[in-house]
């Protein structure tokens, strides 16, 4: 979900249930669904991929073809965790500079399934919220990645798994502090602030998008996204909140308004999420927030995926339903989030505005999807 390990988070789910955030105001669902799966190691969760059928009513948008171009440069030069694709096989598509979006993937690419092609689609945007350039009474900082936060990617030694951070410390690593820990203060008078956020509630659910506009009282938007994790687990407060017979199936609207209504136990709910995403300052030019592949991301052109089950950059056809209509179109997978594990697991991004929020609040829905691979990367599956 930018998202968003949220992007990182992102990222990026379904509601608090499983980690979604809303604009202010939050033109908010009723209710939104459980995810309960555990995040799964990479090797675990890496599907048989096989060649698939043409694609019955394929077409493309100018956005698609715009978000592939984007994410060209990395896909020249990066390592593909998921095994499909080398550097070389995006080398005639990246070269192509040619206008017509259906043609040009058409020409350039193979449909192939991950397993049977089932999933889940869920949707994040880019929230709103209002910030301060100062500290003031119920404000909370916006802090920035502190420069001892390490992240050690377990296939390096070997060991199967994702990724563990923490700090370094007296020539050792360490854990991070927890959410609780940071917000009384763990990296006070460090200069690590970015800026603040007015309202605390509305920063919580912003992280979990793992990025976000902060509103500032000139008028000015400052643009914040992802910039690390302390390494702790994230928890859907949402969940909590069921399994104690609070609500049945609560939407982020009743979270929040809940947390709103119980000031002393909404506190103590949110500290129970230990995760906490340190952001950065993103450039004023972009059109919208940076991905995990570090390009900027296109409303319904991009989705948050699993690395582990697909190159990062490729195209995907997706088949759902939003807001109760047949959504259909073809996507780049720019980005990842926290609860966006296994093939065939979308996030979309729908943007920023309302509107926005109230299709990714809603969506939780099967999915039916074809990755794009590279021609020389399809061919060389097994048959």
């Amino acid at each position: 979900m930018i998202r968003r390990p949220v992007r990182w988070l992102p990222a990026l789910a379904i509601l608090l249930l499983a980690g979604c955030a809303q604009k202010v105001p939050p033109p908010a669902p009723a209710s939104s669904p459980v995810l309960t799966e555990a995040p799964k190691p990479a090797e675990a969760v890496r599907p048989q991929a096989q060649r698939a059928p043409a694609i019955a009513g394929f077409h493309a948008s100018p956005e698609a073809l715009t978000a592939f171009r984007r994410a060209c440069p990395r896909l020249l030069k990066r390592v593909d965790q998921s095994g499909l694709t080398r550097p070389e096989d995006w080398k005639a598509a990246c070269e192509d500079r040619s206008g017509d979006p259906a043609a040009f993937f058409l020409r350039h690419f193979a449909a192939v399934r991950l397993a049977d092609g089932k999933g889940l689609a869920t949707g994040y945007f880019e929230p709103e919220i209002a910030g301060l350039r100062a500290p003031a009474p119920g404000a909370v900082p916006v802090l920035a990645r502190p420069p001892e936060l390490v992240d050690l990617n377990l296939k390096d030694w070997n060991i199967e798994g994702g990724t563990l951070r923490g700090l370094v410390r007296d020539n050792r690593i360490v854990r991070a502090p927890d959410r609780a820990a940071i917000e009384a203060g763990a990296f006070a008078n460090r200069k690590l602030e970015l800026a603040w956020a007015a309202d605390a509630v509305d920063y919580f659910f912003l992280q979990i998008q793992g990025s976000g506009r902060l509103r500032m009282p000139d008028g000015e938007i400052v643009r914040i996204g992802y910039a690390g994790q302390n390494g702790h687990n994230y928890v859907a407060i949402g969940r909590l909140l069921k399994d104690r017979g609070i609500f049945e199936k609560p939407g982020m609207a009743e979270i929040k308004g809940w947390i709103r209504a119980n000031r002393a136990e909404g506190a103590a709910l949110m500290r129970e999420n230990p995760s906490y995403i340190f952001m950065r300052r993103q450039p004023d030019n972009i059109d919208g927030p940076i991905g995990s592949l570090g390009v900027p991301l296109l409303p319904e052109a991009n989705v948050a995926a699993d690395p582990a089950t697909l190159p990062l950059g490729a195209p995907v056809w997706i088949e759902t339903q939003v807001e109760g209509q047949p959504f259909r179109r073809l996507a780049i997978a720019s980005d990842t989030g926290g609860a966006i594990k296994g093939a065939n697991r979308f996030d979309i991004f729908f943007g920023g505005g309302e509107a926005a929020a109230r299709k990714a609040g809603a969506l939780a829905a099967p999915v039916d999807a074809v990755l794009l691979l590279p021609k020389a990367a399809a061919d060389r599956l097994a048959p």
